[in-house]
């Protein structure tokens, strides 16, 4: 038996985090801001990117130091191709008791059905407004927020469960 895996504090650690691109089809001034993210940024090539195998197997060793969830992320995950086929995956791990994606919700009427299929059930929207103006002077893409309001309640008609956040901005409501 191999001893759990804990942090400084001796607390066991449970959660995994799994990056699957550092892509994104916004431009938020907290996380990529278009001056340093323009249209001309060269983001890593994706023969550089963990395979979805590799991304399993770091996820199946993981388990084995007592992981037993696993939060998608990015960039955008939504942006990596074929992401449901390593949600269904991660979904074959023994001792893996819950996947949850972190996502802008742009694609959510796109992909949102593959993934349910393939098992995901937990969404975490980053929402940083509601006014249309605010949130498309954050997302600096022209994205209005009643955009996205209609892609979280998309998902939520599939069967989703979500919670949303606000990275904590002046202009965020």
């Amino acid at each position: 038996m191999v001893e759990q895996i804990t942090d400084k504090l001796g607390r066991p650690i449970r959660d995994l985090r799994l990056s699957v691109t550092d892509r994104c089809n916004f431009r938020c001034d907290y996380c990529m801001p278009k001056e340093i993210f323009g249209d001309d940024f060269v983001f890593l090539p994706k023969d550089e990117l963990l395979t979805f195998d590799e991304m399993v197997r770091i996820a199946a060793l993981y388990t084995q130091l007592g992981v037993k969830k696993i939060r998608i992320t990015g960039g955008e995950p939504l942006l990596r191709r074929d992401l449901y086929k390593l949600i269904a995956k991660l979904n074959e791990l023994e001792g893996i008791e819950d996947i949850g994606l972190t996502t802008n919700g742009l694609l959510l009427k796109k992909h949102g059905l593959n993934l349910y299929n393939a098992g995901l059930r937990r969404l975490n929207i980053s929402l940083d407004a509601i006014d249309d103006q605010v949130f498309q002077s954050i997302n600096n893409r022209n994205i209005k927020a009643t955009t996205i309001l209609e892609q979280i309640d998309y998902a939520l008609s599939i069967g989703f469960s979500h919670q949303s956040k606000c990275s904590d901005t002046k202009r965020c409501e």
